[in-house]
């Protein structure tokens, strides 16, 4: 990942030096070109000028004027510059191959000045043997044309001068490159060093050290990233020792069925033939314990079905629930002798699973039948605040003491008050357990209290309103 995201980086740079610096160099170079060309044309005219205020003087004055001016000029410019007079012969010429006298009028820029055209541009000089720059001036009296200064560079030199100044402009590209390079390298290893962690670390996870931690470090996609990891660690965890408690757990709540069933089917085997009647209770025995085997089995795969679960939400008409609920349990109580209240008036709507909602108080209802004793009372109401709804399922019971609230809804944990007599009640002790996992898969609170007047207990639950 490192390389690719340094050949990226690096990929990117080169376009953006490319797609700036080639039209930036073309167009330099283009400007310089045309700077030096403007100076030697700004040269000639100024030549051109002196010249003309020496041309009434003879030929031979002129000769020697021409060459002092021309001496004086070269100090200060280094352009080939030559002086001709109106028939195209050599007056004076900084460039000591030229001879006075010499006949340029076969130089096609030298002859178009002298026809009062001014001229510049690139021709190949076979002279010097190679690509020369020319600007030649025509020098004006009145109407008439005294002669022509001409002004040449190789183009050799122009070309150096302009590759200089765009080779400051390669240099910067280079240095720029560089420096992307060395950026890039640093934040490729800032980058992938906790990327790096964090794969080191997901495969000990994968390999079974499911301690395994990633520091949260980097920038802020990969700590969050660090971050996520470690809450699906720490939740994974969480599921694989709930996983061995519930196997744990398991194992042994069914172990006490099955034992109890062998030997009941046992003892029935060896009385069959003595003592018909006592086989009969054994195996009407056997088949109670089957019975409470079916059910544990049951709650075992209801509770591992609820297991991390997210259940759909709707809307739910709280009292219509309650109705409901009240109801269905209602023939049961009365055999029991207790009597169930609904004292929910109001048309409350919560957002929740309604199905996990009937259930959760459902085996509110079922406990409080179980633990209430005859001719009481069974009372359903709810409280609304700002935004929680919270459903109360009050009984009249012995409740339970200080350190089993907090144990109550454990898996096959099943506790009786001392003040409570026993009542040969064989529960899974699943119930309160499968109660709490669906009210953790449909973001409700689940709360047991005593009762204000201390006797009795207060089942809850409790839901947002969204």
């Amino acid at each position: 990942m490192r390389f690719r995201f340094l050949a990226v980086v690096v990929g990117v740079v080169l376009l953006v030096l490319v797609a700036h610096d080639v039209p930036l160099a073309s167009h330099i170079s283009r400007v310089e070109r045309d700077r030096l060309i403007t100076t030697l044309e700004r040269d000639a005219y100024v030549l051109s000028g002196q010249v003309n205020a020496i041309t009434e003087n003879n030929q031979e004055v002129l000769r020697v004027e021409a060459i002092a001016l021309l001496d004086k000029f070269s100090t200060t410019n280094d352009a080939t510059a030559v002086i001709t007079d109106k028939n195209g012969y050599l007056l004076a010429s900084t460039s000591g191959n030229d001879v006075s006298g010499e006949d340029y009028i076969t130089r096609p820029e030298i002859d178009s000045a002298l026809l009062g055209r001014f001229t510049s541009g690139v021709r190949s000089s076979n002279t010097i043997g190679e690509d020369l720059i020319y600007v030649a001036v025509p020098i004006v009296s009145g109407n008439s044309i005294l002669g022509v200064v001409r002004l040449t560079y190789p183009k050799s030199i122009i070309d150096a001068r302009v590759f200089d100044r765009v080779r400051s402009i390669a240099v910067a590209a280079g240095v720029s490159i560089a420096m992307a390079v060395l950026a890039a390298f640093l934040l490729a290893s800032v980058i992938s060093r906790p990327l790096t962690n964090l794969r080191n670390a997901t495969d000990r996870f994968a390999h079974g050290d499911t301690a395994t931690q990633v520091d949260e470090q980097g920038p802020n996609e990969t700590r969050q990233l660090a971050r996520s990891f470690n809450a699906m660690a720490d939740r994974v965890r969480s599921m694989l020792n709930r996983q061995r408690s519930f196997a744990g757990d398991a194992a042994h709540q069914i172990r006490t069925p099955l034992t109890a069933l062998r030997l009941r089917l046992e003892q029935a085997s060896d009385s069959i033939e003595k003592s018909p009647t006592v086989a009969r209770d054994h195996i009407e025995a056997a088949l109670n314990e089957t019975s409470r085997l079916t059910n544990l089995t049951e709650q075992l795969l209801r509770l591992a079905r609820t297991e991390g679960s997210v259940l759909e939400s709707s809307n739910v008409d709280v009292k219509s629930l309650s109705d409901e609920i009240c109801t269905e349990w209602s023939f049961l109580a009365a055999e029991k002798h207790v009597n169930i209240e609904n004292q929910i008036t109001d048309s409350l709507i919560c957002h929740t699973n309604s199905v996990a909602l009937r259930e959760i108080l459902g085996n509110y209802i079922d406990n409080a039948i179980e633990h209430t004793p005859s001719d009481s009372t069974i009372t359903m109401f709810a409280n609304r605040e700002t935004n929680l709804i919270t459903i109360t399922v009050r009984d009249h019971g012995a409740g339970l003491v200080a350190e089993q609230y907090e144990r109550a809804f454990d898996r096959f944990w099943r506790g009786t008050a001392p003040q409570e007599p026993a009542s040969g009640v064989q529960g899974s002790g699943l119930g309160l357990a499968i109660a709490a996992q669906l009210a953790t898969a449909c973001d409700m609170q689940l709360e047991l209290s005593p009762t204000a007047s201390g006797t009795g207990l207060d089942a809850k639950v409790k839901i947002k309103i969204s």
